[in-house]
């Protein structure tokens, strides 16, 4: 099987296993629910898979959960945000809870990105 293939099979995966903010999240963003934007998620953007994307407005969202918190993950996230930031996209961040809690408030967040 080719690497390609592996990517689809595995992002395929992870939409069929949304965490809880995330299926939360993405009945908000899609269909152009926020500033008529389109969003897609769970996107392969080069060797990473981002949680939500705008293609049009270069905008990533990502969700994070608790294992974001140790040293090694906040590593990988920042080179990973390095890469995405040197072709131009605009990463947000949110915690799993933030979303959960303050919904509103995140897409607030969301909309005020997308200008």
């Amino acid at each position: 099987m080719k690497k390609g293939e592996d990517q689809i099979r595995f992002v395929r995966n992870l939409r069929r296993r949304q965490t809880e903010a995330e299926k939360l999240l993405w009945a908000r963003l899609k269909s152009r629910q926020v500033a008529g934007v389109k969003f897609r998620r769970q996107q392969s953007i080069g060797p990473y898979i981002v949680d939500f994307a705008s293609f049009e407005r270069k905008l990533i969202v990502e969700i994070d959960g608790g294992q974001h918190n140790v040293k090694e993950a906040r590593e990988k996230d920042e080179e990973r945000t390095a890469w995405l930031k040197e072709r131009g996209y605009r990463v947000l961040r949110f915690w799993n809870n933030d979303v959960m809690m303050n919904t509103e408030g995140v897409l607030e967040r969301i909309s005020e990105a997308l200008g």
